[in-house]
């Protein structure tokens, strides 16, 4: 069996402003090492009637809102009518999509958020893709690194060698994370998947499943 862990099974490129460079890759994680890179070719191309750049390498579109306690670090795209609530801490090489919400404290670094995600309390999120509508409830983070510093290993119905050393989470359209839960490094979550509140989770959940502790997932369609 084939895990459904790829691009094409995990996000609708409809719906970022990086869609033509993740159509570069097979799987999400190969496309953390250059985010960095594409935002500064990409924030040159930006139209000036829609786009600021303020500071260096930081362009944020007019329609956006950006707390004036909010720390934002180059390079960074911040894409229209986002939010960027109070002392919200972004870390650099991140792209904050169309109507995403970055919250209260929340901390990003080399992240690509799709349209509509909501980061927006007491989040820390690195090495990361969320996708589009995929929400991280308040507390929740992604852990980037392994304790013994080991290269991340991405383990479903077969094992991924990514190369990386640092690697959050790939969250697929309209994942939703509980609060106060911790996706361990290379933890692939399927779209339209539920992680139940104080979740610690590693691997790989399918599409439409929830996860409600170890070794307890389910279908979602069967709750419903």
């Amino acid at each position: 069996m084939s895990d459904m862990i790829k691009i094409t099974d995990l996000y609708d490129l409809n719906e970022t402003i990086a869609a033509d460079y993740l159509k570069g890759f097979e799987y999400p994680w190969e496309a953390l090492a250059g985010i960095k890179a594409f935002i500064l070719e990409l924030g040159k191309t930006l139209p000036e009637d829609r786009f600021e750049k303020r500071g260096e390498d930081i362009w944020v579109a007019k329609s956006a809102k950006v707390a004036p306690t909010a720390c934002l670090n180059g390079p960074l795209i911040i894409d229209e009518d986002a939010e960027i609530r109070h002392c919200a801490f972004i870390r650099g090489s991140v792209i904050v999509g169309k109507n995403s919400v970055v919250g209260n404290s929340t901390e990003l670094k080399n992240v690509i958020l799709f349209n509509t995600v909501q980061v927006p309390h007491y989040n820390y999120v690195g090495d990361s893709i969320l996708g589009y509508k995929s929400h991280m409830g308040a507390g929740s983070i992604t852990s980037n690194v392994k304790s013994d510093k080991k290269n991340v290993i991405v383990k479903g119905e077969n094992s991924y060698e990514t190369g990386l050393k640092k690697f959050g989470a790939m969250l697929g359209d309209r994942a939703e994370i509980g609060c106060n839960s911790v996706l361990n490094p290379g933890s692939v979550i399927g779209r339209d998947t539920i992680v139940y509140p104080t979740s610690c989770f590693r691997g790989v959940l399918p599409t439409n499943s929830i996860f409600k502790k170890s070794g307890e997932i389910c279908i979602r369609n069967a709750e419903e």
